[in-house]
């Protein structure tokens, strides 16, 4: 018995430590997994040797229960993967059978027996794992050992003839007799392979059934070698010999009805809508696969992208912004003076002011006071680049006003109506401002530097170019003096070879 102990310390030791398979491993990043269970299974034994499939079947002295025996198994089960699995299995169980041909005997066995068996998950290796998400079907075999200790008796008398092992007698292992105490349990290799059908009820509890065949290392477990010995009945010590007798090797099967319990915390399983969700608690890897659980890329429909696009579109920008009614250089939606005339010069709030009376407060400063930010236009004749004089008067005092606010800076714009090519009025805006800057400088402004000039064509015109009077307006450079920390940088400034770049 104690090399019964040693053995089962070693397959679990075996199992619980193959290497990479802890019991709540992490799968595909976050989600974890159950993966261990245990099972008990008791079933039905029958024996396939040279003491069975007499053609006699009743035999009154197998007893009430005639030749039918039984077993009772604990396994534990180890899911390495969805589709592969290990266990150590441990069962205790009788066989019983007899044949009234050639041998006029029964026997009776009685067996321990611990193997360890792998098993494939043939549902999902075949059908996958979207059908009968609450069935498994399995192939399993294995290696393992038995104990056994038989006894043969005689259909006519009942008398005991012969029997495996006893601490005293001979032995079917070794050849001779046995010296000094030993067990009276025989041991011998054993191979099982089987099949397995089990349905989930529960996310703990798992019902199946269980059909496993054994194939023994000796045709001794029934006590008879196939009788080929003339001097076989008169002398039973040759059954212990190591030579192998002139039948197969016995066998033996089981059926059982397997109930198991699956290990693991917040065991959940699969719902009735085949969906898996993983924030509800793990899945056992029995019966999920890891893939299933990673949720799939969302790819949107022609009508989701559209109805995401409507959702995030921006609110339509107020046509105010970009429109300037009385072309004072200020946008409508600033503008505290929609209407100002012609040529007025307006502060940034579009509130028309008077050149002179500023200038003049200027000059009779005595301290330089903050830049304030001036807007004004001056207009052109077609496809001229020549500064109209009532535009000259503008543009003096706005050189007044410079050499006063030294903190101030101008930029000048250059516009155009829609007349002519696009190309051209590019160049016809860029003269204009040119034109503007070299009037400044000429006529008296004392740093030329502070000048900035852009020009846009037909670009970015004011009012449509559907009459005189908006082509007018559109023929225009735009005077803005702005504090000189809102002037662009110099690689920003200079002219512009595309008005079409963002300002």
């Amino acid at each position: 018995m104690k090399k019964i102990s040693l053995y089962v310390a070693l397959s679990l030791s075996l199992l619980t430590l193959a290497p990479g398979h802890a019991q709540n491993r992490s799968y595909e990043g976050e989600y974890k997994m159950n993966t261990w269970s245990v099972s008990v299974t008791p079933g039905l034994t029958r024996f396939f040797g040279d003491l069975s499939r007499g053609t006699d079947r009743a035999f009154p002295e197998l007893g009430p229960s005639g030749k039918q025996t039984g077993t009772i198994g604990l396994s534990v089960n180890k899911q390495l993967t969805h589709l592969f699995g290990v266990s150590a299995n441990f069962s205790s169980g009788q066989l019983r059978d007899g044949k009234k041909e050639t041998y006029d005997a029964y026997f009776r066995s009685d067996y321990l027996m611990g193997t360890l068996t792998a098993q494939v998950n043939m549902k999902s290796l075949l059908m996958g794992t979207k059908k009968l998400k609450r069935w498994k079907w399995d192939l399993y075999g294995g290696v393992g050992q038995m104990w056994f200790d038989t006894r043969v008796y005689s259909l006519t008398s009942g008398n005991l003839i012969r029997f495996s092992n006893n601490r005293f007698d001979y032995s079917s292992k070794t050849a001779g007799k046995w010296e000094g105490d030993g067990s009276r349990f025989t041991r011998e290799i054993v191979v099982p392979t089987g099949t397995a059908l089990h349905y989930e009820l529960t996310p703990r509890l798992d019902l199946g059934l269980d059909f496993t065949y054994y194939f023994t290392n000796t045709e001794k477990l029934d006590m008879t070698v196939g009788s080929s010995d003339p001097t076989y009945n008169d002398n039973p010590g040759n059954i212990f010999i190591f030579r192998k007798g002139t039948s197969k090797l016995d066998k033996f099967a089981t059926l059982g009805l397997s109930l198991t319990y699956k290990l693991g915390r917040n065991a959940v399983r699969v719902g009735k809508d085949g969906i898996y969700d993983a924030s509800k608690g793990r899945y056992h890897l029995r019966w999920a696969d890891p893939k299933d659980l990673i949720k799939e890329p969302y790819n949107p429909t022609m009508n989701d992208a559209d109805s995401i696009a409507k959702a995030n579109m921006p609110k339509p920008v107020d046509p105010r912004l970009y429109t300037d009614s009385d072309n004072d250089g200020v946008a409508d939606l600033f503008d505290k003076e929609p209407s100002t005339p012609a040529g007025s010069v307006v502060s940034g709030a579009g509130v028309a002011m008077n050149l002179d009376s500023i200038i003049s407060s200027l000059l009779r400063s005595k301290l330089t006071p903050e830049c304030e930010a001036l807007f004004s236009n001056i207009e052109f004749d077609t496809d001229k680049a020549t500064i109209r004089p009532a535009s000259q008067e503008v543009m003096r005092k706005v050189i007044e006003l410079l050499n006063v606010k030294t903190n101030c800076g101008i930029i000048l714009v250059g516009h155009a109506d829609y007349r002519a090519s696009y190309g051209y009025n590019v160049q016809l805006s860029k003269r204009r401002v040119e034109a503007a800057k070299r009037f400044l400088t000429r006529a008296g402004l004392t740093d030329p530097s502070r000048v900035t000039v852009e020009y846009y064509g037909e670009y970015r015109p004011v009012a449509p170019n559907t009459s005189g009077d908006n082509l007018q307006r559109n023929r225009r450079v735009e005077i803005k003096i702005v504090p000189q920390n809102m002037l662009r940088s110099p690689y920003q400034s200079g002219f512009r070879t595309d008005p079409r770049e963002p300002r």
